[in-house]
């Protein structure tokens, strides 16, 4: 049976080290694994609370989109694995993504490949150059995480269904960002979803960080959050 605070990843998306230490201790058994990215990756004190997290017994997923050279994403992939990191993001082509999966050899650490961020359309991606929509070059991703290795393919809710019918039953786990409860507002997430949707849809994991971080009450907020996924899991499992 899947335990659903297991799969609700909070992101620590606060502006320092004081703060996120402040939050988990306010969430307490609430939350289970959290999510270091970029508010904080550079602050004064990351060190001590990527040792706190760790050390509290939570998993801890380094939102660090690595995107370099083959040599540099194998070498900081390999640091993650041996702080006991259990799952990083990485962005990128063929080499990249061998070069993650080398990096994690022999340790629990999971990679997932970055299909297209969450805050992205169609007129965004051929801003940035792309000749494909978001819906082929999803489906080209998915395809190369498989071929490469990857444990799984971060992506948007509404993604979840075209992504399930592509991969192999078991193949692909699924990180769902842009999630926010039902009558919350998206903020700059462009296809998003609620906790339900998500995982009726196919996510094993939901990431999520303003609707809880910014509560007035986290702790509430995220146990409503697991609630209404275990019943989603639940039900995808009666199926």
């Amino acid at each position: 049976m899947i335990d659903a605070k297991r799969r609700l990843i909070v992101a620590l998306d606060v502006r320092t080290v004081e703060e996120a230490r402040g939050l988990i201790a306010t969430l307490g058994d609430s939350a289970a694994y959290y999510k270091i990215g970029p508010w904080l990756l550079y602050a004064k004190g990351i060190e001590g609370l990527i040792d706190l997290v760790l050390g509290s017994g939570k998993e801890l997923f380094l939102d660090c989109k690595m995107y370099d050279i083959g040599e540099t994403v194998r070498e900081g992939v390999a640091r993650a694995a041996e702080r006991g990191v259990s799952l990083v993001t990485v962005h990128g082509n063929r080499d990249i993504l061998l070069a993650a999966n080398e990096g994690k050899r022999g340790s629990g650490l999971k990679v997932f490949a970055i299909s297209v961020l969450t805050n992205l359309d169609d007129d965004d991606m051929r801003e940035l150059g792309y000749l494909r929509p978001v819906e082929e070059l999803i489906e080209a991703r998915v395809r190369k995480a498989i071929e490469f290795g990857c444990d799984g393919l971060i992506a948007a809710p509404a993604d979840a269904p075209r992504i399930r019918a592509i991969a192999p039953p078991g193949r692909l786990l699924l990180g769902t960002p842009g999630v926010r409860p039902a009558g919350h507002g998206q903020d700059d997430h462009k296809r998003g979803g609620t906790p339900a949707e998500a995982i009726g849809a196919g996510a094993d994991y939901i990431v999520m960080g303003r609707p809880i971080v910014r509560a007035d009450d986290p702790a509430s907020v995220a146990r409503a959050v697991t609630a209404e996924m275990q019943s989603a899991f639940d039900r995808r499992e009666e199926c």
